[in-house]
């Protein structure tokens, strides 16, 4: 690649090709058109609409003339070169079309290159480095102990781990906290459930369910017998107060039911460096924050609760203390972050919340920055709307090892119709249940986040359509080829594969430029949080491929120079989608 281009700040053509080839349209359109600087113009590089392949709009630039003169001066001397084959004039726009040989041969060496050389040792195509140095706590998922694993909580790990990623994948130091809703009056009412209720032999087999049936029957005491809330209350004001014969149980309970979500993660290939919980919050920190906003003059009682007065910001009154002293979730969370802050001394810190939290979070980030916490601006909550009518299809509790397991049974049941197939696959229950976890995640992250979405059984493990299991398959197609064509394993490097073929074919075009535009998906997700422009990527991507294979043959091509050209494009289209498909916490399969 031709190393004659300018630098222009904020770009890097060792990691993204399509920045080299941009650079070359914004040196061509200032050098044309003084006193633009090189910098000005990039800026003005716009991917293009259908069937072009960047855009320039001249009035952006505001500069004197009409754009038709403008035009021409850009347009006026053009001469072919290595990177741009023509420039059209539209009206007000200069639309580019890119030297079709050298941006196929660029895009898949450079993705050769970064998979199987990577300085790092990792496959590092599509990663940048903007986030070197900086370090970001991430909290999701946050489920409650003895509480079922509900859906709202599945949206927030699967949005949290592909963040997770997709900050690492942007050279940040990542730490993700699970934030257990591990304290509580619930306690109270479980401990004086379980001495009613409660089995260690249950409790040993599955301590989230068996936890959450206690949690249930007392519940329904209660409804009857008020005297069981005023026992729970007091049993969880004797752990609030540090009562060891009141904690010993519960910490039992807690590590028994962390030690299950583990297991359950793992098999969502999402995993947490820290497990806290509501329960590690220190006293210390939440009486500080009581204290900061008292010395402000931000509080005031009411009937012996506290309560901070956010009126003028349009955000009511938040509760901070009840009135028996006991702590409730908003104080434990300023605490918390203080705590964090302190031990973390984070750049960015993110909760990923429902929206139904919106303003429990506008009302906490609030209250930190009246507190004049200089980092009270690097918080940030990143929200999501509601899955409707999730449940198993027989219609019973949302645990999250159901809905998993009911995914996996469908998907298994559907693999079995194809007996030859199926009887080549070593694993089928683990192929099933990745391809089920597929469905569920894709059908999650596949529209904005802050949409709500209806959990759709048989849409979510079609193979037809923009479903999960199409693009496993897409994958495992992919892969496939290598096994199809053993007389062209190995590939010769790349350096003596012949791509010139490859500038005849519109499918592989789109294929080079798909797959050269993944690093700017990457970079556009980091702004946006948005896991949808990722999932829109790969589903592109899969439909590029699917209708190249009728004529970018591989097996029956004679022409072995072709055919290498062809199978080397695939294998690095399959490199790329996996990565894509890594990026959404999605284990990409061989064989289905």
């Amino acid at each position: 690649m031709n190393s004659s281009l300018p630098p222009v700040l904020g770009t890097d053509p060792s990691s993204c090709v399509l920045d080299a080839y941009r650079i070359a349209i914004a040196k061509r359109v200032s050098d044309a058109l003084p006193p633009l600087t090189l910098e000005q113009a990039y800026t003005g590089v716009d991917y293009g609409k259908k069937g072009v392949d960047f855009t320039v709009a001249l009035p952006r630039f505001r500069l004197p003339g009409k754009p038709d003169d403008l035009a021409q001066k850009v347009k006026g001397d053009f001469q072919p070169d290595e990177f741009i084959s023509s420039i059209t004039h539209d009206r007000q726009f200069l639309h580019f079309q890119l030297n079709t040989a050298s941006l196929i041969r660029d895009v898949l060496h450079q993705i050769h290159t970064l998979t199987y050389d990577s300085p790092t040792g990792n496959a590092s195509y599509g990663t940048n480095t903007s986030g070197a140095g900086k370090k970001l706590v991430i909290e999701y998922s946050s489920p409650n102990i003895a509480k079922s694993f509900h859906v709202g909580h599945l949206r927030s790990t699967i949005i949290g781990a592909f963040l997770d990623n997709l900050y690492k994948a942007c050279g940040w130091e990542v730490i993700s906290l699970n934030y257990l809703g591990d304290w509580g009056t619930q306690f109270g009412m479980i401990t004086t459930g379980f001495e009613k209720y409660g089995s260690q032999e249950e409790l040993e087999k599955d301590a989230i369910k068996h936890l959450y049936d206690v949690y249930v029957k007392v519940s329904k005491d209660a409804d009857s017998d008020p005297n069981v809330k005023v026992e729970a209350a007091k049993w969880f004001k004797r752990m609030e107060d540090g009562d060891e014969s009141a904690l010993a149980n519960w910490r039992v309970w807690r590590e028994m039911s962390v030690k299950k979500y583990t297991e359950e993660y793992e098999r969502l290939n999402v995993s947490f460096k820290v497990y806290t919980g509501e329960s590690e919050v220190g006293k210390e920190w939440q009486d500080r924050a009581l204290e900061r906003l008292e010395e402000m003059g931000l509080i005031s009682d009411a009937d012996g609760a506290k309560l901070v007065d956010l009126e003028k910001w349009k955000l009511g009154k938040a509760v901070l203390r009840k009135a028996n002293g006991t702590s409730i979730y908003l104080t434990r969370d300023l605490g918390g972050a203080i705590e964090r802050w302190e031990k973390y001394r984070f750049d960015k810190m993110i909760y990923v919340v429902a929206s139904q939290q919106d303003l429990h979070l506008s009302q906490f980030f609030k209250m930190l920055s009246l507190m004049e916490f200089p980092w009270a601006d690097r918080l940030e909550h990143v929200n999501y709307g509601l899955v409707l009518g999730m449940s198993t299809r027989k219609g019973t509790a949302v645990f999250l090892d159901q809905i998993i397991r009911e995914a996996s049974s469908v998907m298994h049941e559907q693999m079995k119709r194809n007996e030859v197939k199926y009887n080549n696959i070593e694993d089928p229950e683990m192929v099933a249940r990745e391809v089920g976890i597929t469905g569920i995640k894709i059908q999650d992250m596949a529209a904005k986040r802050i949409n709500n979405y209806t959990f759709n059984w048989d849409r979510m493990l079609s193979f037809e359509g923009d479903t999960g299991p199409y693009l496993q398959y897409a994958h495992v197609r992919l892969t496939s080829m290598e096994r199809k064509n053993p007389e062209l394993i190995p590939l010769p490097p790349p350096s003596q594969i012949d791509t010139s073929s490859l500038a005849s074919s519109q499918h592989a075009r789109d294929i080079a430029m798909l797959l050269g535009s993944y690093p700017d998906v990457v970079k556009t997700a980091l702004k946006t949080h948005e896991p949808s422009g990722v999932v829109t990527f790969a589903f592109r991507l899969a439909h590029a491929i699917s209708s190249a294979w009728e004529t970018l043959i591989v097996k029956g091509e004679e022409d072995i120079e072709k055919a290498r050209a062809r199978l080397w494009l695939y294998l690095c289209a399959r490199d790329v989608l996996g990565a894509a498909m890594r990026l959404l916490s999605i284990r990409p399969l061989e064989r289905m």
